[in-house]
């Protein structure tokens, strides 16, 4: 059955479960990522992507969606601003972005679809992996308050995700061979590898009644220039073209993980445009020019 969009439950589910610590020190979210030493280096330059698309200059950057700024590279998008302002639903995150950023941060608790800011009231616009967690209308409106509340000559720098990725679709047979050698189907299995249609990333807990998964909605490529893009002047790039699943079942010491990601990363460098949209993660740039 159809799971509705409920942005209490999106809230709940980040409060309680999503930005909590770990045994191992790091965010329950951090699941969605791989941390492994052999992919560290290509995981870090690709979240660096974002400071190219910046300007880093002037009095706000906004950061919609900011979670606990969980990363260091993060930390970095904000440098040259005189302000960071972090937005989120979760009250657990912005407290722990303030023991980050200190008073380089002002923090709000409020939604991505009715930001409480004024008309081109910020230099520059970031926001990771958070749109997704609305249906296609809180999605058109949260890319027009972005745009609405852009300066002239500014830039809002969106990572996105897909639903269907014709590149990891081509790489299916090496994830299992991968899995087969590596991992179990329940370690490989991420949320972007979900058959096509689910939106929630995870089931409930039934022992502890607390919510385990949120409202994801992601399209393809196609279906993301159609429904979003035509309005404002936009290109995309990629962020990072592989998945979770594919850097978990394929990519290791042993097999030459860290050559194989250097030269992704290069034909990446190479090409943007392809592998934003054939890739698993798209950086979508959408420019507020002068009329």
């Amino acid at each position: 059955m159809r799971k509705e969009f409920d942005i209490q439950e999106v809230k709940s589910f980040y409060d309680s479960v999503g930005w909590q610590i770990t045994e191992d020190g790091v965010y329950q979210n951090a699941r969605y990522e791989d941390l492994r030493p052999v992919s560290r280096e290509y995981i870090h330059k690709c979240h660096l992507r974002i400071n190219r698309h910046i300007s880093h200059n002037g009095k706000y950057l906004l950061d919609a969606g900011s979670g606990p700024i969980q990363y260091p590279e993060y930390l970095t998008y904000s440098q040259g601003y005189s302000y960071r302002v972090c937005l989120d639903l979760s009250y657990v995150a912005l407290v722990d972005a303030r023991q980050r950023i200190g008073s380089h941060g002002l923090f709000v608790v409020a939604d991505v679809a009715n930001m409480p800011f004024a008309d081109a009231s910020f230099e520059d616009v970031v926001s990771l992996h958070t749109f997704h967690h609305l249906p296609l209308e809180g999605r058109k409106k949260a890319y027009a308050e972005v745009f609405r509340m852009l300066k002239r000559e500014a830039h809002a720098v969106i990572v996105n995700g897909w639903n269907y990725s014709p590149l990891m679709d081509q790489a299916r047979i090496l994830m299992r061979i991968g899995n087969h050698f590596f991992n179990s189907p329940k370690d490989s299995i991420s949320p972007e590898q979900k058959p096509s249609g689910s939106n929630l990333t995870e089931t409930k807990d039934t022992k502890t009644s607390k919510p385990k998964g949120t409202f994801v909605e992601k399209f393809d490529a196609e279906t993301f220039k159609k429904e979003i893009l035509p309005q404002y002047n936009s290109e995309i790039f990629v962020w990072r073209s592989v998945s979770v699943r594919f850097l978990r079942t394929v990519i290791h010491r042993g097999w030459g993980g860290k050559i194989f990601l250097r030269i992704l990363y290069r034909l990446e460098e190479w090409f943007p445009h392809y592998f934003g949209e054939k890739g698993q993660y798209p950086l979508i740039i959408i420019e507020k020019k002068d009329k």
